[in-house]
């Protein structure tokens, strides 16, 4: 007799679109066993949910530690750019330790559900103490990391990050700095450990992720990259600022990802964060090599970075998924709709993620689809579908949301893109467990409780 749990979907959003009155047979290992459409909702005792159903979307690009300075790098002289925001990040990055970061990445991971997030990567460079020395146990922060998000319930792909210099052109780290550092050999044992840790969480996994082309040197990161395990995914962030393209064409001779691209086998294992500074030849390029762009437009307008060439990287073949980066904001709503708007700014037309006849794509849905295949596969894990061999991480909406009134299928995420002032969300699983329920995280009173305490009087 299978063990099985049996849910009956008023709606869902499949891999071949909507459909109704949908059963969904979840394995005890929180694997999608079955899928069933037009299903008899009280003939197997399933746990009946109303509402409708879509995928978790998967968070590409996060550092959980910034959540804690979130709105608190607004002030500042005119013109103000992304270098003098690392100034507020750095003194908040120097005061975090594990139970810190424990009460902080809580709070955030709580957000990401009930936002709609069901999956994470947390690019985490925060390796040391404040002075640069290991704590006695080496990845004793990227552990605390693992064991929030298996407690809040949240997918974890943990990207343990290497950083090695200041800049192009630099052997050594700034003072500020001396908490990221590793060595190859270090980062490495980091990775280590976090994967024997992982073994025993379900919804967890853990990658490799390299800081930058200006944090890492060349030597280096081909060192680091020999011996990886092959199915591991692998983050870098890329291009992201004009001043970064610039270094680099100094140092090198060539563009970021141009540079990437021809010393390193960048494949679909490969998600570049940002890119947002490529040219015509690196957009055709980067969207054969097959690897996905992790685009986090909230922070990447919040910190006035540019906008990334979307239309012309999609036409190419391009995949693409969404992140939080510095968590400014946490809702996948809100980065498809900045990804999309940005995008209108910038050709000065509607409807750039529709396409297709009038009426017949919708921006919203489609959007939502790219951000799920995309997501899934930089984070490396069997998620952003309703299918059996997919993980059961999936979220409902609350079809009685004022914003949801009178919309179907696609309009539904639509209207939840574009025009919802309050979150829709109703219900939230991951692996087949519920992590929200009615708009609630069942720690979400003591989470909050302890990221009060723990940043009271932090400035």
């Amino acid at each position: 007799m299978s063990d099985a749990r049996t849910f009956h979907l008023e709606s869902a959003l499949l891999p071949d679109g909507w459909r109704h009155s949908v059963r969904v047979e979840v394995a005890p290992s929180g694997d999608i066993e079955s899928v069933t459409p037009d299903a008899v909702a009280d003939a197997d005792g399933a746990e009946v949910v109303g509402g409708p159903a879509v995928p978790g979307m998967p968070n590409v690009h996060s550092h959980a530690f910034q959540r804690a300075m979130a709105g608190l790098a607004e002030a500042g002289a005119a013109g103000a750019d992304f270098w003098s925001w690392r100034e507020v990040m750095y003194r908040f990055a120097n005061r975090m330790g594990p139970e810190a970061l424990e009460a902080v990445a809580g709070q955030l991971f709580v957000e990401m559900l009930k936002a709609g997030y069901t999956a994470v990567g947390e690019f985490h460079y925060l390796h040391h103490q404040p002075d640069g020395s290991p704590h006695d146990e080496a990845a004793r922060l990227s552990l605390s990391v693992l064991a929030t998000a298996s407690r809040v319930g949240i997918g974890l792909t943990h990207l343990p990050v290497l950083y090695a210099r200041a800049g192009f052109g630099q052997t050594n780290a700034r003072t500020e700095q001396r908490r990221f550092v590793n060595s190859v050999e270090s980062w490495r044992a980091i990775i280590t450990a976090c994967g024997l840790a992982s073994r025993e969480m379900p919804n967890a996994r853990v990658g490799a992720a390299l800081h930058s082309l200006r944090a890492v040197p060349p030597d280096m990161l081909h060192q680091a990259l020999e011996g990886l395990d092959e199915s591991m995914p692998r983050h870098l962030h890329a291009a992201e600022q004009v001043a970064e393209v610039e270094e680099c064409l100094a140092a090198t001779g060539a563009r970021p990802v141009a540079w990437l691209l021809d010393e390193v086998d960048v494949d679909p294992r490969w998600c570049l964060v940002h890119a947002t500074h490529i040219d015509e030849a690196e957009v055709v390029a980067l969207a054969r090599s097959g690897a996905v762009v992790g685009l986090c437009p909230t922070t990447e307008a919040n910190l006035g970075d540019g906008v990334f060439p979307l239309d012309a990287f999609v036409a190419a073949g391009g995949r693409f998924g969404v992140g939080s980066d510095s968590n400014v904001t946490v809702t996948p709503s809100a980065e498809l709709c900045c990804l999309e708007y940005g995008q209108r700014l910038t050709t000065r037309r509607r409807v750039r993620a529709g396409g297709g006849e009038a009426g017949t794509r919708h921006a919203g849905a489609e959007l939502w689809k790219a951000g799920l295949a995309g997501g899934a596969q930089a984070l490396g894990r069997p998620i952003g579908a309703i299918a059996p061999g997919c993980r059961a991480d999936l979220i409902v909406l609350d079809a009685a949301h004022p914003s949801l009134t009178g919309r179907v299928g696609d309009e539904l995420i639509d209207s939840w893109l574009f025009a919802s002032h309050e979150s829709p969300v109703r219900h939230v699983m991951v692996g087949g467990e519920w992590v929200v329920r009615d708009g609630h995280h069942r720690l979400e009173a003591e989470i909050l409780e302890s990221y009060r305490e723990t940043l009271a009087g932090w400035r």
